[in-house]
């Protein structure tokens, strides 16, 4: 069906041809863009902005306290810290170091960044910390002791792979891992779920669970009540991307809960586990609808499977859709988005079935759930705009209240921006609603330099943030920052996602078309002075829109991307995203996926806007070899574009804050060069 593919030693992530081709690329695209005047002035704005000590230390919840991941420009991996609730409150809260990860770098000569972990309640003293050595998906897990604060010389150790822990009790692990040849599935996650004690040769651990080759992953989880009582466990086997089967652990074996396969478990509170529904659901003569959040009772589950009854805890309407759901020790705290506007609410069951009550916090806001407490019914809750710097909340569920307790200070002159919300009509008629963060005064002209940005995948929500990287490089100097939220995403519920599935991704594509062009339509802007800006899932869609529609955009900064759709399955994750995709083996799917591959239609006789193209050597999610073949070709063909590939960083393409700071800077010095200039 295709040629051979000249460039596939570029996907050699580490090989020798393959990096000198990058530091050749970096060294050329580098030297251009730094020795623009403008770039060490972007880069200290953007350093400044995202390591002022002045932010806001974002809590959890451990034990009676508070702990915080703080990064800085003296800690640029970061430190784990802690104090107490009544000192956080305080404007200068007295921290105690749990750990320094710049310190243990240092000392053990790695390049870590942090990859997450476990701790295990209700004490919160034992911990499973996930270092990743620059950023990868994949991990080591050490277990540390959070009160004497250390690594437990004997304690439990997982060496480097994509795989996950849980605590049972604090002699036993959940772990899915790698645990030999023919244990991993196609997309290189872990599908066996083994039971290690403590002492025990990790060789030894015995097999609880197993799902197939074939999936996408597994992973186990333990149902607590607020004492820490364990109620059971759930094994969680991720057929797909979206089709999952979860299965209660009793001393029968697994008990497949009765759910569809597109749900997603959220919470275990008042006994009740808690799913949201990404498809319709009959059951007992009810109708759920797709989007929905429900519980099913853990002891009728146990005690009759087939006779349980599902419960509604919410139903969103057509223009909602739920972005967050955690448990307190005896509520639900659910972030409920309206038009791509949040609210909040907390949900309590009395037996019969749920009732809610609604949180008063600011209107027209975004909201964001930060933290919740099984201890009590408190949770942290962040609130901002695009113009609104974040404001975190501390509410009680139970009385009802909510109250401010920390504020980011403005990062940029706001005074003369204003938001508005738009909608253009796309290919098919839909409605597609887009933000506009212009100047007051702007004059319709088409003149405006414009930076539109777009993802419309994986269900994941395009929701007003604020950023003041962003805001002080480009807003404050007059330019107009677009947010177009594409189908594909989920600012409408799995609806809005389920409309790009697969054959259906041209819509998603047609809509950010749409988004442009009415842009220009507003006379907001014009081609000339028109960027466009993704990551990921949104690199694919850049690359997707150098091709089809080269002459609507001046600037292209293409991150992270994805671009060889017909190679994207046999490349680290990759396989695991064919339910989002589809699949190129399949002669039904592979023609679709052709003709939005942007690497296998590039033109030597099309004209292109100059893109730049952001990529990291450590992102073992979406393959660096995307961006370097797509380069590669172009340079072939004497196509003109930028590239550069962080060594480090992972999928997010910064190890640390002076490069996150370097990339912005990199960024915005070109987009200044393309539609300034």
């Amino acid at each position: 069906m295709t040629e051979a593919d000249p460039f596939l030693w570029l996907e050699d992530v580490e090989g020798e041809q393959a990096l000198a081709w990058v530091r050749e690329q970096n060294a050329r695209s580098l030297a251009r863009i730094e020795a623009d005047p403008r770039y060490q002035r972007l880069y200290d704005t953007a350093l400044a902005v995202i390591t002022a000590e002045d932010r806001i230390p974002y809590p959890m919840f451990l034990g009676e306290g508070i702990s915080n991941f703080w990064q800085d420009s003296k800690h640029v991996r970061g430190l784990s810290r802690r104090t107490t609730l009544a000192s956080y409150r305080s404007t200068e809260p007295q921290w105690e170091t749990i750990y320094d990860l710049d310190a243990l770098a240092a000392a053990e000569g790695r390049n870590w960044v942090i990859g997450g972990g476990a701790v295990l309640p209700p004490e919160d003293r034992q911990a499973m910390i996930a270092l990743s050595d620059g950023g990868k998906d994949a991990v080591t897990m050490r277990e540390f002791d959070l009160v004497e604060r250390r690594f437990v010389d004997t304690g439990f150790t997982l060496p480097e792979g994509k795989q996950s822990a849980v605590w049972l009790d604090a002699d036993t692990l959940f772990v899915a891992r790698d645990w030999g040849a023919g244990t991993m599935t196609a997309s290189g996650y872990p599908y066996i779920i083994k039971r290690w004690r403590r002492g025990a040769p990790l060789d030894t651990a015995e097999e609880v669970f197993r799902g197939t080759p074939d999936d996408v992953s597994v992973r186990a989880g333990v149902l607590r009540d607020p004492d820490g009582t364990v109620r059971g466990a759930v094994m969680i086997r991720a057929v797909d991307f979206y089709v999952s089967e979860r299965f209660l652990l009793t001393e029968g074996g697994p008990l497949k809960l009765p759910l569809p396969g597109k749900a997603s478990m959220q919470a275990f509170v008042s006994g009740q586990l808690v799913f949201s529904l990404e498809e319709e659901w009959q059951r007992g003569g009810t109708s759920y609808p797709s989007g929905a959040l429900v519980s099913l009772d853990l002891a009728q589950c146990l005690a009759d499977i087939e006779a349980v009854e599902a419960r509604l805890v919410y139903a969103p309407g057509p223009r909602e859709t739920i972005e967050g759901v955690v448990a307190t020790r005896s509520r639900l705290l659910v972030a409920i988005y309206r038009n791509v506007r949040g609210s909040a609410a907390a949900f309590h069951f009395d037996g019969p079935g749920w009732q809610s009550t609604a949180l008063p916090l600011p209107d027209n806001v975004s909201v964001q759930i930060v933290a919740a407490n099984d201890r009590d019914d408190t949770a942290f809750i962040d609130v901002a705009g695009y113009l609104q710097p974040n404001t975190l909340y501390f509410t009680d569920l139970a009385a009802n209240t909510v109250e401010p307790l920390k504020s980011m200070p403005a990062r940029f002159d706001a005074s003369n921006a204003v938001v508005d919300q738009f909608e253009a009509a796309s290919s098919d008629g839909t409605a597609v609603p887009y933000f506009v963060v212009r100047p007051r005064d702007l004059s319709l002209d088409g003149n405006a330099p414009t930076l539109l940005y777009g993802y419309g995948g994986f269900q994941i929500s395009m929701t007003p943030a604020y950023s003041g990287a962003l805001g002080k490089m480009w807003i404050e100097p007059g330019g107009v920052y677009v947010v177009a939220n594409i189908r594909g995403g989920g600012e409408f519920g799995p609806d809005w996602h389920h409309a790009a599935l697969k054959e259906h991704r041209q819509l998603a594509y047609d809509d950010f078309i749409a988004v442009a062009e009415d842009l220009i339509r507003r006379k907001i802007t014009s081609p000339r002075r028109l960027g466009i800006m993704g990551g990921s899932n949104g690199g694919l869609l850049m690359g997707v829109m150098l091709i089809q529609r080269p002459e609507l955009f001046r600037a292209i900064v293409c991150q992270v991307p994805l671009l060889d759709m017909l190679r994207f399955h046999k490349l680290l994750a990759g396989a695991s995203w064919m339910a989002e995709y589809g699949d190129p083996d399949n002669p039904e799917e592979a023609p679709f996926l052709e003709r939005i591959s942007p690497y296998h239609h590039l033109s030597a006789s099309a004209t292109y806007a100059e893109p730049f193209f952001l990529t990291s050597t450590k992102d073992d999610r979406v393959h660096p070899g995307h961006a370097r073949k797509m380069a590669a070709k172009m340079a072939t063909m004497g196509l003109p574009f930028l590239y550069y590939e962080n060594i480090d960083g992972g999928h997010a393409a910064a190890a640390n804050l002076t490069e996150r700071a370097r990339r912005s800077a990199l960024e915005f010095t070109y987009l200044f060069q393309k539609l300034v200039d």
